[in-house]
């Protein structure tokens, strides 16, 4: 049997990957430590998601709790379960969050990752490694691009990005919020395995990820935050851009279809802006929307002038080098279909 080695494992992306890999009988090792409930308190705690996984998959699951910044520890653990593949998600998530707590984010998502990119190199160099890194790479770039305000939302008046941003698009000379940096350290640190020491690497540039397993807060997960606050009758606030802001939505699953593919057919230092794409982009207004639709509740919300320091205006990711490299891979799940099932998961945890 094989065995794969998911960090963040108990999160969005990390627990759909262990159920996918999982069905298809591979022994799945997950590490987390529940770092989000630290950073965001007890509305991001995901231990629910590791006793889900615990129950459902049973003997097929072993969970680690280990903390990726303790770098002794990833190493021995690297060492005892020499995995066939290893699937980085556990991350400080949240650019707001992080100028509060620079060491630790810094920590986790650098330092983090040289660790586990270090241990596989030591204790099983031929596994694939593929490490969720982020749009925010980019920095506040993407703003410097024309656009054209519609009714709902923003987009490229630009010809050149008609398919969205492509990973071409530069990185340097922008203001990428601490976060952004500490990512970008990582996502360089993914490629430089790959490309120096020939390891079999890619960094994910993931746009908006989401899915009915997310535990969305204010500060990370917007769609799953969104569709909560709606259920609760909570209050949204929307910062800046008219809440015409855009981002591509793509689907836990559709994520883990494409690690899926990369193991399969792994490349050595590769970076691909895995998102949504044209079709599943929306604002935040045209959320509100499909929210309502699904829920039957109105939206309720309050506009805040001020922009979140590094936000995009528009956002969205050019798909046409993946599709290149992996052919059998496309988006399957559509955003409508997703925003149904954030809804009901919401209305199902708060009915538990």
């Amino acid at each position: 049997m094989k065995r794969i080695l998911v960090t963040g494992s108990s999160g969005l992306i990390g627990s759909e990957v262990c159920i996918y890999f999982a069905e298809r009988g591979w022994e799945i090792h997950g590490v987390d430590n529940n770092q989000r409930a630290v950073f965001f308190g007890p509305q991001g705690d995901t231990r629910w998601n590791q006793q889900r996984l615990t129950e459902s998959l049973k003997k097929q699951f072993v969970h680690h709790e280990v903390d990726i910044r303790d770098r002794l520890s990833i190493l021995d653990l690297l060492e005892e379960v020499k995995p066939d593949a290893v699937v980085h998600t556990a991350a400080q998530p949240s650019h707001d969050r992080a100028a509060a707590i620079p060491f630790s984010d810094f920590d986790t998502n650098a330092v983090g990752t040289v660790n586990l990119l270090e241990a596989t190199r030591r204790a099983c160099p031929e596994a694939p490694f593929a490490h969720m890194s982020t749009n925010k790479v980019y920095g506040d770039r993407p703003n410097t691009i024309a656009l054209k305000e519609l009714e709902t939302r923003w987009d490229y008046d630009d010809d050149h990005f008609a398919h969205g941003i492509s990973e071409e698009f530069p990185i340097d000379q922008s203001k990428h919020s601490l976060f952004g940096a500490s990512k970008v350290a990582a996502d360089v640190m993914v490629q430089e395995y790959g490309r120096y020491f020939n390891l079999p690497t890619c960094a994910l540039r993931g746009g908006c990820l989401t899915g009915p397993n997310h535990s969305g807060v204010e500060l990370h997960g917007f769609l799953s935050f969104l569709a909560k606050c709606n259920l609760e009758e909570r209050e949204f606030k929307i910062f800046g851009y008219k809440g015409k802001q855009v981002r591509d939505n793509i689907h836990s699953h559709d994520v883990a279809r494409f690690i899926h593919a990369f193991i399969e057919a792994p490349r050595c230092g590769e970076v691909y802006n895995i998102g949504g794409g044209k079709d599943n982009t929306c604002s935040i207004l045209e959320a509100f929307k499909l929210v309502e639709k699904y829920s039957g509740k109105a939206m309720i919300s309050s506009y805040v002038e001020t922009n979140r320091i590094g936000d995009h205006i528009c956002y969205y990711s050019d798909l046409r080098k993946m599709r290149e490299h992996y052919p059998k891979w496309d988006i399957s799940i559509s955003l409508e279909e997703t925003i149904r099932q954030i809804v009901e998961s919401w209305q199902s945890r708060n009915s538990g």
